[in-house]
């Protein structure tokens, strides 16, 4: 079996054709050096050195082999930095969920945080709604989300990244769209109004039930996405509400319209002006050191 104390032994003897600076070099004496020499050529089963007592020379086979061994020992060094990388969190793979919405405010700018800090860690995308963000942190499918509360604390921790104001999203010839002051609860009533599934999109599903809960909107459609809703207010459909940064989407024919604050029922907004909160979750207990430093990023990024 070849060992890397043999290849570091015959690649100082080859580079310096002489036993006693290679010795030297290696901070060793002679003799264990040649046993070495000696072992490593019963390793390759071929004379790699020719030597007498006036010169040391390579024979074709160690020619040949030098090259492999300075490929093995480069392998060998490589490997070790890599190792050290990843024990570090420098290098990697993280798995990121994140919602369509998440990816207009900050999935952005995060991926070209992590290209400049961090370019050896590997981030694998997926897009899925929280909820099947949850299910894939708990099959160990993502390490990370980017999801929208609550969440099962006993399972997951968690950290805001963002928060920002909800908005109606209103078609541009609605009459309400030219209103010139924030829209209420009461403008609502007896609209159409583009809802959220309550289990699929159980957050804004809950926004839009309690910003409502004074009116009597008509409640015709339940969608999944927010460009879904948007989409489906651009064609006459329904008044619906959305985050903020949805507006970066420049879905045509629709108008984004101030909310008034303390209209509904906002007992559970931590902020009554940017009541929509993005938060990084995953795993709760001990976690990688490559997804501890992807966390550090997402929170430098954080507005």
């Amino acid at each position: 079996m070849i060992t890397i104390d043999q290849l570091r032994s015959f690649v100082a003897v080859a580079e310096e054709l002489h036993f006693g600076r290679a010795a030297e070099r290696l901070q060793m004496t002679q003799p264990p050096l040649s046993r070495q020499i000696q072992k490593l050529e019963k390793a390759v089963g071929a004379q790699l050195l020719e030597r007498d007592n006036r010169r040391v020379s390579l024979t074709g086979a160690g020619a040949a082999f030098l090259d492999e061994a300075y490929r093995m020992l480069n392998l060998v060094e490589s490997a070790g930095d890599l190792a050290r990388r990843i024990d570090a969190g420098a290098a990697g793979v993280v798995r990121l969920g994140f919602t369509a919405v998440s990816a207009i405010s900050i999935l952005g700018p995060l991926l070209r945080r992590l290209t400049a800090e961090l370019p050896d860690v590997e981030v694998r995308l997926s897009e899925r709604v929280t909820l099947a963000q949850v299910d894939g942190i708990r099959r160990g499918e993502l390490d990370i989300g980017l999801a929208r509360p609550p969440f099962d604390t006993a399972l997951l921790s968690s950290r805001v990244v963002s928060r920002e104001s909800l908005m109606a999203v209103v078609p541009a010839a609605h009459p309400l769209a030219a209103l010139e002051r924030p829209l209420t609860p009461q403008d609502f009533e007896g609209e159409s109004v583009i809802g959220y599934h309550p289990q699929q999109s159980r957050y804004f599903h809950e926004m839009t039930v309690r910003f409502l809960a004074n009116a009597h909107p008509r409640i015709e459609q339940r969608v999944h996405q927010v460009l879904t809703a948007m989409l489906l207010a651009s064609a006459e459909r329904g008044l619906t509400l959305a985050p903020a940064s949805a507006s970066s989407l420049h879905v045509e024919g629709v108008v984004f319209k101030e909310l008034a604050h303390g209209g509904g029922d906002t007992r559970l907004d931590a902020d009554p002006e940017r009541p929509v909160e993005l938060h990084a979750i995953w795993l709760r207990g001990a976690i990688s050191p490559v997804v501890r430093r992807v966390l550090r990023v997402i929170a430098d990024v954080a507005p």
